[in-house]
């Protein structure tokens, strides 16, 4: 018995990896798209091209769950929070930045270091000054003992010629006393010339000695004199590097009030185009972020609108269905 169900051409199944041919038409309408048997349909082929998806890109899909336009307002509104607390981080570093900037383009901290470095070139001045007047102290207490060796040497010079004086007086002496006793006058000539030898004798050592003490005092007085003009040089020395350094630090100052001019021109320039950067990424940012869920929006009253549809399609193809095997048992039955 031949079939009055007419044969249509069947396209394959559109599920991603399917080769098996579309379930047949049973009814008036839009041909079914899937085949039967394999639980193939729209909203199982709309998964597996997200899983594929998300496999090709080596992420995570939002659609692999049953709820994926609720995943992803969930996941937009975390991407949110996490965009604000970025957010926020970058303005504390922004503020720390501009405090660190305040601090070094401060001119009363720079000024503050500067009067510091110049106290200091200050004492040490003093301290120089300090050891050129103890140079010069000691130096005039050498010119005080080289005088006083001077006036010694001198007294030793009038003891000498007091010495000699009295061995004129003694050679007088003798030959008065040979005029007068001739019979004494060998033992007294004797006499005499052993007091002259030991008036010399005397005389010749007090002479040494006085010359030996005054030179080595007149040593001693040289030796102080070259050291305090040795440490008066170096005092005058250290004199010209403190005002070296106070010159130094005067253009130190300058140089620094120069550098500070320049870093805080640099440092608001930067911050401006940090917040212009900030600001331009989360506007961007959130035009995305609501373009994203708007689109998530209309996707899922699409998908509401399409499972509408194949409710409703579903519907018409059991009428259908029904409707043609009434019709063929009628037709069953009216044959003999």
């Amino acid at each position: 018995m031949a079939s009055d169900t007419p044969t249509t051409a069947r396209t394959a199944c559109k599920h991603p990896g399917c080769t098996a041919p579309a379930a047949p038409a049973t009814g008036p309408g839009r041909p079914p798209e899937y085949c039967e048997g394999r639980g193939h349909t729209r909203v199982s082929a709309w998964r597996e091209r997200r899983r594929l998806a998300a496999v090709q890109a080596g992420t995570t899909g939002l659609g692999d769950t049953d709820t994926p336009v609720t995943m992803a307002r969930v996941t937009g509104a975390e991407l949110l929070r996490q965009l604000r607390t970025e957010t926020d981080r970058v303005a504390g570093i922004a503020d720390r930045l501009r405090e660190a900037i305040d601090i070094a383009t401060d001119p009363t901290a720079a000024e503050a270091e500067v009067e510091a470095v110049r106290a200091a070139a200050e004492q040490r001045a003093a301290a120089a000054e300090a050891r050129a007047a103890a140079a010069e102290q000691r130096a005039a207490e050498a010119d005080q003992w080289r005088a006083e060796a001077d006036a010694a040497a001198e007294e030793m010079s009038v003891q000498l010629a007091a010495g000699q004086a009295a061995a004129a007086a003694a050679e007088a002496a003798c030959a008065a006393a040979e005029a007068d006793r001739d019979t004494a006058v060998e033992s007294a000539r004797a006499d005499a010339e052993a007091r002259i030898d030991a008036a010399e004798a005397q005389r010749d050592g007090a002479i040494t000695r006085a010359h030996a003490e005054a030179r080595q005092q007149v040593g001693a007085a040289d030796a102080d004199r070259d050291q305090a003009l040795a440490r008066a040089a170096q005092a005058e020395q250290a004199a010209q590097l403190a005002r070296q350094e106070v010159s130094r630090a005067q253009a130190a100052e300058q140089a620094a009030q120069e550098e500070n001019a320049r870093v805080r021109a640099a440092a608001e320039k930067t911050l401006a185009s940090f917040r212009a950067d900030a600001t331009r990424d989360r506007d961007e940012m959130r035009a995305d972020l609501r373009a994203r869920a708007e689109r998530a929006e209309r996707q899922a009253d699409a998908y509401r609108d399409e499972l509408a549809q194949l409710h409703t399609q579903d519907g018409h193809d059991a009428d259908a269905a029904t409707s043609s095997r009434t019709t063929r048992r009628s037709r069953q039955a009216s044959q003999p």
